[in-house]
């Protein structure tokens, strides 16, 4: 007999036994419903969905529960952390344990990866690249590809070997209902019987998983025959009776159990245990006897419907917030088509456009999961929005790259000037030349960034080898100059260390010695006119310690500018100091006139008043900085 013709055979006994004793017990949800018609469509789907999962657990391994394996927030994490944790299931757990884990994880890794595919794809283009050579791979896609490779191949060897495994289970099951079926009538002592029948019980557990789609029918077609030899057994009712007092207190615990999970917050968990408990209920518990039959299931039923009572009302919740995190993507997705049509006119415009639509696709990315059945339909939309934006933006680098192109033969054409005339030795007709070439560069704008550090360093190059010579060039012509230089730095240092006698005319005639050595040595570079000013600080400060009249130490000081001034080749910088202290004379005698004028207000107020004292002596200051004033223009006027 095949093992089809088997099955059918068990059903079409199942069906005459249940039609005339319709209170035996049994867990299939076919029978049980024979016998409980109160049942409601809720309470048969929940009992349906636990047979489901229980029959796809036996099929895959007798002890196998892939619901303890913890399922993350893949949507929240990024592709190094996908890679990781699916390394990590494929080398640590059971193959058939992680389906759906690794589907979720490949679904959300295919996902970010496409997006920074596109990423990348845009820098290419960004950068001149032609579409059709793109090519783009990290270390970390493949690692992933790696860890799905071996996770396929690991499910193939597994399959290959299940496949067997469970026809021959299936084969040892159907043996055993034919065993049963065969110890009814039997003309042997009942107490063997019995015994017989316990060793077909243990043989039954032991068998293995079969095939998902054989699994209800098999356990029907069992539990149906079972059913036959209890009947059978009333001529010893006290065996009989010892299984159904067992069976009694065993399912009176696991209904104990299952009210206990239903006070449970813990709804995943309490639903996965609910299953281990009805396949317990189903697999290793026999019938009871006929008056508790309907009472203690009616009691599991009872709890099992408040678990999923729980867990329905949980997923409810669910429902909601990922209602909520659809409506935060769509906010989102608005934004970023609201930047997309709105575009932008610069580089740096367009910088900050970027930012601003990065950061909106982390908040998408972190926004949570939506409903299932608009997953797909609102990743569309996400990439649709984004690939808008991209369009565009790319749109305008590409005209841009075509502006950074012209300018990057406009530079190459100052390139060649800056080279043909690095090595000129007429300096008054090329030194404009080279600043007005400078000049030109900076106006010129972007060139492409594969070019711009060896084009700027081929210009920097030719322009400083030119002005390198021309300095060259004239520092040699200013030989005379430097070495004046150099002189009245050692000059200055030697005045700063001078020691003074204490004697104020001695003292003073020492440091107009050094003022004279310091005309002597002559002119200083342009650049390094500095020098002048360093010694008027050293002066002002030996004038202090030698506690010299203000004035005096000022005309002092002027000599010795004006003999810089005389002796320059440039007469317009003895003009220049001529013309600044004629200004400075007219502003004083301005303030002297406001002040004095401001005096006429204090009539009838003596003199000692701090107001009017103030006022006076302000006016005796500025008078003595006119003196100063017109004795330095007076000094000018001699050399004219």
């Amino acid at each position: 007999m095949s093992e089809q013709d088997n099955l059918q055979e068990a059903d079409g006994k199942k069906e005459v036994t249940a039609s005339v004793e319709n209170n035996e017990d049994s867990t299939t949800t076919k029978h049980e419903n024979l016998d409980k018609p109160e049942d409601t469509e809720t309470d048969d789907k929940v009992i349906s969905e636990i047979e489901e999962s229980n029959a796809e657990d036996a099929e895959d391994e007798g002890n196998i529960d892939r619901h303890s394996i913890e399922k993350k927030d893949y949507e929240k994490m990024s592709l190094d952390a996908l890679a990781d944790e699916l390394e990590n299931l494929v080398k640590n757990q059971k193959v058939q344990a992680i389906k759906t884990h690794v589907e979720e994880i490949r679904s959300e890794f295919k996902s970010k990866f496409s997006s920074l595919l596109d990423e990348k794809k845009e820098e290419f283009l960004n950068e001149g690249g032609n579409e059709i050579d793109f090519f783009y791979s990290n270390p970390t896609q493949k690692r992933y590809k790696d860890a799905i490779k071996e996770y396929r191949s690991n499910l193939n060897a597994h399959y290959k070997g299940l496949e067997k495994s469970l026809k021959d289970n299936l084969a040892e099951r159907l043996e055993i209902i034919e065993e049963i079926k065969g110890l009814i009538n039997v003309e042997e002592n009942i107490n063997t019987t019995y015994k017989h029948f316990k060793d077909l019980q243990e043989r039954w557990r032991k068998a293995g998983p079969i095939p998902r789609d054989k699994y209800n029918n098999a356990w029907n077609s069992y539990h149906h025959h079972v059913e036959i030899f209890y009947d059978f057994l009333h001529l010893n009712r006290d065996l009989r009776d010892l299984d159904f007092k067992h069976n009694l207190e065993q399912k009176t615990k696991i209904i104990e159990r299952a009210e206990e999970l239903a006070q449970d917050d813990n709804h995943n968990r309490a639903f996965r245990e609910l299953q281990v408990l009805h396949k317990m209920w189903k697999e290793e518990l026999g019938p009871v006897d006929k008056e508790h039959r309907e009472g203690i299931w009616k009691r599991f039923k009872a709890a099992t419907k408040k678990i999923h009572d729980k867990r329905q009302v949980y997923f409810d919740q669910l429902d909601i917030e990922f209602e909520k995190n659809l409506e935060n993507k769509k906010i989102i997705i608005e934004k970023i088509t609201i930047i997309g049509d709105k575009g932008a006119k610069t580089h740096s415009e367009w910088q900050k456009k970027i930012k601003e639509v990065e950061a909106l696709r982390n908040e998408f990315f972190e926004a949570g999961k939506v409903p299932i059945k608009v997953n797909e339909a609102t990743w569309a939309s996400f990439k649709t929005a984004v690939r808008k934006f991209n369009k565009k933006k790319n749109s305008y680098y590409k005209d841009l790259k075509k502006d950074q192109y012209d300018n990057l033969q406009k530079k190459q054409e100052l390139i060649k000037i800056a080279e043909d005339n690095k090595d000129s030795d007429d300096f008054e007709a090329t030194t404009p030349l080279m600043k007005k070439i400078q000049s030109d560069w900076k106006k010129i704008g972007h060139v492409p960034r594969k070019n711009s550090d060896k084009i700027w360093n081929q210009f920097k190059a030719a322009c400083n080898h030119y002005f390198d010579r021309l300095h060259a060039a004239k520092n040699e012509a200013n030989k005379e100059e430097i070495e004046a230089y150099e002189a009245k730095v050692k000059l200055l240092e030697e005045i700063k260390s001078l020691e003074f006698s204490g004697n104020k005319e001695t003292d003073l005639e020492t440091i107009k010695i050094h003022i004279e050595k310091w005309k002597a040595i002559g002119n200083v570079p342009s650049n390094k006119r500095y020098i002048e000013g360093k010694l008027n600080k050293t002066l002002d400060v030996s004038f202090k310690s030698l506690k010299l009249n203000k004035t005096e130490a000022e005309l002092i000081k002027f000599d010795n500018k004006l003999e810089t001034l005389n002796n320059a080749e440039d007469s317009r910088h003895l003009d220049n100091e001529r013309s600044f202290i004629s200004k400075k004379i007219n502003e004083v005698k301005s303030e002297i006139n406001q002040l004095e004028n401001n005096l006429q207000f204090f009539t009838n107020v003596d003199e000692s008043n701090p107001l009017v004292k103030d006022v006076i002596d302000n006016v005796k200051k500025q008078k003595e900085a006119l003196e100063l004033w017109k004795t330095k223009l007076r000094k000018i006027k001699e050399l004219y």
